[in-house]
């Protein structure tokens, strides 16, 4: 406890990205089994002298790079007791306060989210596994629950945005449609998938015999954080007979948001929504979720009773059994970390964090909105922003190797950690605050060594 306090009272001392090579990480590590114990201390010796300062400091205020914030203190303490009682929430049996806990949790986000009462879910490592669930789910109620006995018959169609996350591709794979059964459909200038290009992919499938079978809506972009009409493709989806499955992971943390609360965009109209309270709830990792208007299909995708798992002392059918209503049978209490952070600090004082992130966001974008050297993707809605550098009329080539350049020159030093991307075939810096200790000052800090270290990489490039 004492070795984590003074981690996060001097979190901001530190580098955020180390300055080292994976060979000597590797070196660092390299040790046969250990067949003697070793006195606590020395462990703990070892964990400040090896991990510590060669971790990513995500809790870092200058941390603005993928979606992981800084965990809020009561997060890492609820993980400290979560694996003190080693609670399985996969059967009743092994943690029947933590499955109640749990139901409570997915009730408030099914309540944010604007379920009703039949709505349920569970918490899940993070987006990819929420994903993989919400398109199961699509898959068997569109086989008319056949596709988990008999397997995939006929071909079959998802259709969903090119600012998709990776886990759509990969959730389109494990559930046996084939990667090529993905329909990658572009964006518009806002990064919102485009309804024409979606209208015209499913007439084109359907002459070929494909079936569409599900769409998903990105409700907050990793990039951009743009979010699809979701009141719109609820009208295609009825009118095809297909589910929609709605990707919050990231936009979710919007319906926290006390000056843009995101509660008017639809969401509640998705069949199945991924959120992730361990991106923007600032909870620790790993606390993903699946949610389900529907609570039935879980059931009806899941429900498999082993016979070394029947509880005989269920004669009422009162214990959830979160193995029979999900994919994971062996479930750490995620639900532990969610529940006491919303106990603690409230959805008042979180989406006062949400706001801020927001703020230094669009502070970044006034900053360039007007500069000479940068241009800025879109006005973010979110916290997420990409600007690039436009000086020098470099080629495509040569503005990626630029962007990758400062991009490593700003990790080395030490301040910042920020990541770069593609957006319509040219190269951004993406810069996204999801972290409670950022303020304004570090978005100005973040510019002016941007412009500092484009500046000097542009002779490099041009040379």
């Amino acid at each position: 406890m004492d070795l984590l306090a003074d981690y996060f009272e001097h979190i901001q001392e530190m580098p955020v990205f180390p300055d080292v090579q994976p060979k000597f990480l590797t070196s660092l590590f390299d040790e046969p089994l250990p067949e003697t114990s070793s006195p606590t201390a020395q462990v703990l010796k070892e964990i400040k002298e090896k991990l510590l300062p060669f971790c990513t400091h995500v809790g870092h205020p200058g941390y603005m790079g993928l979606i992981t914030p800084s965990p809020n203190p009561v997060g890492v303490i609820a993980d400290f007791i979560c694996s003190a009682l080693n609670q399985n929430i996969g059967a009743y049996s092994i943690g029947p306060a933590g499955v109640a806990m749990e139901r409570q949790t997915i009730s408030w986000l099914t309540g944010l989210v604007g379920y009703g009462q039949q709505a349920g879910g569970n918490l899940t490592s993070g987006g990819m596994m929420a994903n993989f669930i919400g398109l199961k789910l699509a898959r068997d109620w569109a086989s008319g629950d056949r596709a988990q006995q008999d397997g995939i018959e006929g071909r079959w169609a998802v259709y969903t945005s090119e600012e998709r996350h990776v886990s759509v591709d990969k959730a389109v794979d494990a559930v046996g449609l084939g990667r090529t059964a993905l329909r990658a459909l572009p964006a518009d200038a806002e990064f919102r998938v485009r309804l024409d290009a979606l209208e015209a992919a499913i007439a084109e499938d359907k002459k070929r015999s494909v079936r569409p079978m599900c769409i998903v809506g990105i409700f907050g972009t990793t990039n951009t954080g743009a979010v699809d009409s979701i009141r719109e493709l609820r009208k295609i989806a009825d009118r095809e007979s297909m589910w929609l499955h709605a990707d919050a992971a990231y936009g979710g943390g919007m319906l926290l948001s006390n000056e843009h609360p995101f509660r008017d965009r639809g969401l509640e109209l998705a069949d199945s929504i991924t959120i992730d309270p361990h991106k923007w709830f600032y909870a620790p990792l790993d606390a993903g979720a699946l949610l389900v208007k529907d609570e039935t299909r879980l059931t009806a995708s899941f429900g498999m009773k082993p016979s070394y798992l029947t509880d005989e002392m269920d004669q009422g059918k009162e214990r959830y059994q979160y193995y029979v209503h999900s994919f994971e049978q062996s479930r750490r209490f995620r639900g532990l970390k969610v529940w006491m952070s919303f106990k603690r600090y409230g959805a008042r004082l979180i989406g006062e964090w949400i706001d801020n992130n927001v703020r230094q966001a669009q502070h970044l974008y006034s900053l360039v909105a007007n500069h000479a050297e940068f241009e800025a993707a879109s006005n973010p809605p979110m916290s997420a922003i990409c600007i690039r550098y436009r000086a020098g009329n470099l080629n495509q080539g040569d503005s990626k190797r630029l962007h990758a350049l400062v991009v490593e020159r700003v990790e080395k030093s030490g301040k910042f950690w920020i990541s770069t991307t593609e957006l319509k075939g040219k190269t951004w810096f993406r810069i996204n605050p999801v972290n409670f200790r950022t303020q304004m000052i570090h978005i100005e800090q973040l510019l002016t060594l941007l412009e500092v270290e484009c500046r000097a990489t542009l002779q490099s490039v041009a040379n």
